[in-house]
C-alpha cells in the first residue's frame, strides 16, 4: 500500500529541497540511535552470556529474574525494532515533482 501527501506552502522558498534535507536528517538520526541501541544490546549479550532472542524467549516464558538490566534489555530490544520500521519507512520516500 502506498501512502501519498502533499504539502503546500505559502513561502516562496521551494519547499522540496527543505523537506528532502529534513528527511535525510531524521534518517541520519534514526540511523545513529540504531548504532547506540545495538551497542547496548551488544554490551547486554555479552555481560549475561546470552542473544537479545535468547533473553526474550526465556523473559517470555518467565525464566529471568525480573531485574533493572533485564527491563532495561528489553526496552532496548523493542526501541530498535521502532527505530527499523522508522528507516525502512523513510528510506523508501520518494518526493515526487
Amino acid at each position: 500500500a502506498m501512502t501519498q501527501l502533499t504539502l503546500t506552502s505559502s513561502g516562496a522558498h521551494p519547499l522540496k529541497p527543505l523537506v528532502e534535507s529534513a528527511i535525510q536528517n531524521e534518517l541520519r538520526m534514526v540511523e545513529a540511535g540504531i548504532q547506540r541501541t545495538e551497542q547496548r544490546l551488544r554490551d547486554f549479550e555479552s555481560r549475561y552470556g546470552m542473544s537479545t532472542q535468547e533473553f526474550l524467549h526465556r523473559a517470555e516464558a518467565g525464566d529471568v529474574p525480573e531485574t533493572l538490566d533485564f527491563a532495561e534489555w528489553e526496552g532496548e530490544s523493542r526501541l530498535i525494532e521502532r527505530l527499523r520500521e522508522k528507516a525502512a519507512t523513510l528510506q523508501t520516500v520518494h518526493i515526487a515533482n
